[in-house]
């Protein structure tokens, strides 16, 4: 029990020198490349850049103990940042002191809300977020949180949280660009754009080892930090109106205690809610591919509780709302982490850093930090997926196209919440009217086909349905209408077979709707029988009077059916 609880007491006393040295490694790497990211994901969510550096640390220490994964890394991420400012600027001023204590709150409700779905073994919550709705969501996401970082490129001061009043605060502010910001953030920009698309290749060139190639490669941000400051620094930038990080506190994150607040819950408990499972779906997704690498296995309800307890580890140590990061652990896995102990020694590298080389970030530029979230979250917008949803499924990419518009338009939670109360409409109308054929037989063999795709033989006096659906309530009418439909056109039919093959689960208004069925068709001399009927809907079958009052039989198989019905009809 307390392993299943403590994950890291199976590995922790298997752990030696080899894994240490590899994790010590990784840990020095992902220390160095995630420092510009935690900042510009704590000044994305309105935050003091230092805020990113305390979410790094303990958070990633309380995960390393309570994840399954032995990759995925914690921190302040992307989406979790927009979110959060969103929701956070509801309710305080960005920069005041009320503003952090609300992010402390958030951190808090999300941690809690998080180990409470892990303890009711809720991972299952997650599945109502669809493929398209998610892909939608997160292209739409990364559009916005672009579109959020060009004031930073280019100097101006803009404010919103959708795209629309985004675009207007930056047009009405254009007038007042900043040309030596413009010049370094564009600057930046290129940079990275030349680094993610020749730098590999150049580096092959040059002759170096693939894997170094890979490290260096996604130094790219690392570097563009370091020469930048100092350039900063040298030119003194920040007097020609160059925003920079500025004076960042030095020292361990201090401890924090979010006293309960009423009016603020009710305010946050929603936004808490919608980080808590988007953080969770993005972080099991990364955890679940890299596990499947390396034929390790990830329990979704003890990553709850993991992620559940790193927020909360955020929420009382100054920090902000925290989820799995894929360039995070993609990095990590890239350095050769083996297990969660590189996340541990990154938290420490970051902590060591807080604690005596902040003064060395003064001269950061904003406009750097903004170059590098536009970077990374325009790989978020997923051109493919949109195409192939396009083609496969109309009504999905209808699911997904409002996601997105709702997301640019309306803000991440209003769209999150559209896309997922569309894709549950698109679910109940599609079930609502199931998929069901006339099957006859093979010639010469027991299986059996829709007739109206395949030669079969059939009999004018029996008639053989097939559902393919499991019955509930909303398509309950739908099959008494199909059944009263079939016997219409039918007038010399005699038996009615009712193919249970796909029918996973037959629900109290189903079961209704059957003896209602079964009493129309006695009435019109038509009997209703059932075949391949599954265990499992048998059983809560037998628990009914309906088997009791069924006019026909069960039969095991069609084809046990088609021998003994069809020789009576005849």
């Amino acid at each position: 029990m307390l392993k299943r609880y403590l994950p890291a007491l199976l590995w922790l006393p298997h752990y030696n020198r080899r894994l240490l040295s590899s994790d010590l490694m990784a840990g020095v790497i992902v220390t160095l490349m995630v420092i510009p990211q935690s900042m510009a994901y704590a000044i994305l969510a309105g935050l003091p850049a230092v805020v990113g550096l305390y979410a790094s640390i303990l958070p990633a220490i309380v995960y390393a103990l309570l994840g399954t994964s032995r990759t995925l890394a914690i921190g302040p991420v992307a989406i979790i940042g927009l979110m959060t400012g969103a929701a956070l600027s509801r309710v305080a001023v960005p920069g005041t002191q009320e503003y952090l204590q609300a992010a402390w709150h958030l951190s808090l409700l999300s941690g809690g809300m998080l180990v409470i779905m892990g303890a009711l073994r809720m991972g299952f919550f997650a599945n109502f977020l669809s493929h398209p709705v998610i892909g939608g969501f997160l292209s739409a996401s990364g559009l916005l949180i672009a579109i959020s970082q060009l004031s930073h490129l280019i100097g101006v001061d803009a404010s919103g949280y959708t795209a629309v009043s985004l675009l207007t605060s930056l047009a009405r502010h254009l007038g007042d660009i900043n040309l030596p910001t413009v010049t370094l953030g564009l600057g930046t920009l290129a940079w990275l754009i030349a680094v993610r698309r020749w730098g590999r290749r150049t580096l092959i060139r040059l002759g170096l080892p693939r894997g170094l190639v890979t490290l260096t490669q996604r130094s790219g941000p690392l570097f563009a930090v370091i020469l930048t400051t100092v350039l900063s620094a040298w030119l003194g930038l920040h007097e020609h109106g160059v925003a920079v990080v500025g004076h960042i506190p030095a020292g361990l994150p201090p401890l924090t205690l979010p006293l309960p607040d009423a009016a603020l819950w009710r305010a946050l408990w929603m936004p808490a809610l919608l980080i808590s499972v988007v953080g969770f779906v993005e972080s099991i997704s990364m955890a679940q591919l890299m596990a499947a690498r390396r034929r390790e296995r990830i329990v979704p309800n003890q990553e709850l509780i993991g992620l559940g307890g790193a927020n909360l580890a955020a929420a009382f140590t100054a920090g902000m709302p925290v989820s799995g990061g894929l360039s995070r652990t993609v990095i990590n896995v890239d350095a050769g982490s083996r297990t969660p102990m590189a996340g541990a020694f990154a938290a420490l590298g970051i902590g060591i850093i807080t604690l005596w080389l902040t003064p060395w970030l003064f001269h950061l530029p904003v406009a750097t930090l903004a170059a590098t979230i536009i970077m990374a979250v325009l790989t978020l917008v997923d051109i493919a997926l949109m195409r192939r949803t396009f083609r496969y499924s109309r009504s999905d990419f209808s699911a997904m196209a409002v996601t997105m518009v709702m997301t640019l338009a309306e803000g991440v939670e209003t769209g999150l919440l559209f896309g997922v109360a569309l894709s549950i409409a698109l679910f109940l109308y599609r079930t609502s009217r199931p998929h069901s054929a006339l099957v006859g037989r093979i010639p010469g063999s027991e299986h059996f086909r829709n007739s109206a795709r395949h030669e079969t033989e059939t009999d004018d006096h029996l008639a053989l349905l097939r559902i393919d659906e499991s019955l509930y309530f909303a398509n309950a009418r739908y099959l008494e209408d199909t059944i009263q439909a079939l016997v219409a056109k039918r007038p010399g039919i005699e038996h009615v077979v009712l193919i249970c093959s796909a029918v996973n689960l037959i629900d109290a208004s189903a079961l209704e709707s059957l003896d209602a069925i079964n009493r129309r068709l006695a009435e019109a001399r038509v009997t209703l029988h059932l075949a391949e009927v599954k265990g499992p809907v048998m059983d809560r079958l037998k628990n009914s009077d309906f088997l009791k009052t069924l006019n026909g039989r069960v039969f095991l198989s069609t084809y046990s059916a088609w021998k003994t019905l069809k020789r009576k009809a005849r």
